[in-house]
């Protein structure tokens, strides 16, 4: 069971699937906005604002990842994507579209109530977190506004990248390992998918305008983890 009751606004246009977790979800407390369509879901998510959406990529209208994309542009909505695509190029191609976790199929309610838990816990710990603002050099960060400002300009970032960045800019001068960001970003412990750290520091270093080969804010600690540091 969760905390709290959420809006789960779910997005599958199989109907003995949308049955079956319309049912898992409300048994276990949540109210569901089935939906077929993206459009629908496009429309539902801006009037109805949903606490988590839960996306399925195999829709008739749209493809799902361009749904997902055009999601991203009009809320910061969490999104869990139900996928059958299991190649990391996908998954990559995902988290970079900007979806908070995915789930493969098939695969079972219990499965995705615990990914759906662990989402909301991040998204409402981050909601209730008190308003401050991190100065790390030139860049600044609003945890609160969910903001990244480099040199003047707003860093455009995916909910993911946010919270990594925010996480690391806490704790300037400390070595963070991958698995640590694992635990309390994501909230889980996936072993053998740290890549996904990895993924989402490249895409951090491009925006915040490094390399790995010549860092400002970001240091590699090699067998060990990451670590925000002051370039100034």
């Amino acid at each position: 069971m969760v905390d709290a009751m959420a809006l789960i606004l779910l997005v599958e246009d199989d109907r003995i699937i949308t049955a079956a977790l319309s049912r898992a979800l409300t048994d276990a407390g949540h109210a569901v906005r089935p939906v077929g369509r993206a459009g629908d879901a496009l429309r539902i998510v801006t009037e109805e604002r949903p606490d988590l959406v839960i996306l399925d990529l195999g829709l008739p209208d749209i493809d799902g990842t361009d749904a997902l994309r055009m999601m991203r542009s009009v809320s910061d909505v969490p999104v869990i994507v139900a996928t059958a695509r299991r190649s990391e190029a996908d998954i990559i191609s995902l988290l970079g579209a900007g979806a908070d976790d995915y789930v493969t199929k098939p695969f079972s309610g219990d499965h995705i109530l615990a990914r759906i838990n662990a989402v909301l816990r991040r998204s409402r710990t981050t909601a209730t977190a008190q308003p401050h603002v991190i100065t790390v050099g030139e860049l600044t960060i609003n945890p609160r506004q969910r903001k990244a400002v480099l040199g003047g300009q707003q860093l455009q970032l995916t909910r993911r990248e946010f919270d990594v960045l925010a996480y690391l800019a806490e704790r300037v001068g400390q070595v963070i390992s991958r698995r640590e960001l694992m635990n309390e970003v994501w909230n889980q412990a996936r072993i053998g998918e740290e890549q996904t750290i990895d993924v989402h520091i490249s895409w951090l270093r491009r925006k915040l305008g490094e390399t790995a080969a010549q860092p400002r804010f970001l240091h590699t600690v090699r067998g060990v983890g990451v670590m925000m540091v002051d370039p100034q």
